[in-house]
């Protein structure tokens, strides 16, 4: 009678183990679903949108000077190839470029002045964090203090000093100049830079950044340094 009870009650005890260990394993399994929010999407979705623009951009570039080279090569093919190597030149930042833009005025805050605390040059990764917002927008060229900056351009620390293109950069007050594609990108890039909390950044570093109003012409200098070309390499026979 006594091993017909142990027997009953060690059949009832595996079935509560299998059941628990079944329930823990549902419990536990991993859910593979998205559960990012329709915002998180939405921006992915913009990002991407964006690449697909900018990719259609530079294919209607190279159809507009497939164009030239096929309407006006017979006729005066050294006009061409001049006017082609000069839209190469403004693109890569070698010529002076002059658009609607607006300039940004860094400064010392009034605090800072007022308690006469030292005045430094921005931080190398806080002018690299400026320079990335004003990047968010298409079209944007920019001289920072006199310094245009093209895709080569280094901003980095060197021997204490804040340098663009290697050259040191004055301590603040000093201009920021940026020009875009028409008086309405400007118009954005004000209202965007305006609202960006950026300018926090700045002011725990005791600097202030003032923003002009949109201009029609603002010229930017021509980048007059030799371009560094260290991981290009001819191929045989060329």
């Amino acid at each position: 009678m006594k091993k017909r009870i142990a027997g009953r009650f060690t059949v009832i005890l595996f079935v509560i183990g299998f059941m628990s260990a079944t329930q823990y394993n549902t419990v536990n399994t991993d859910d593979s679903r998205d559960y990012r929010d329709t915002w998180e999407i939405r921006q992915q979705l913009s990002r991407e949108k964006q690449v697909h623009s900018e990719l259609l951009s530079e294919i209607g570039l190279l159809d507009d000077t497939l164009a030239k080279y096929s309407d006006k090569a017979t006729q005066d093919p050294q006009a061409v190839l001049k006017e082609t190597v000069e839209d190469l030149r403004r693109s890569a930042g070698l010529s002076q470029i002059t658009g609607p833009g607006i300039e940004l005025e860094v400064s010392p805050s009034l605090e800072a002045v007022a308690l006469g605390s030292e005045i430094t040059e921005i931080p190398p990764d806080l002018l690299i964090r400026l320079v990335n917002e004003i990047n968010r927008f298409d079209g944007i060229e920019l001289a920072i203090a006199g310094e245009r900056v093209i895709n080569t351009t280094a901003i980095r620390d060197i021997n204490g000093y804040t340098t663009v293109n290697t050259d040191p950069i004055s301590t603040p007050p000093l201009t920021i100049a940026i020009t875009s594609k028409s008086m309405e990108e400007a118009r954005k890039l004000y209202s965007y830079l305006s609202a960006s909390t950026i300018h926090e950044d700045f002011y725990i570093d005791d600097l202030t950044i003032a923003i002009s109003e949109p201009q029609e012409q603002l010229t930017l200098p021509a980048f007059d340094e030799k371009i560094q070309m260290g991981y290009l390499e001819a191929g045989e026979g060329e």
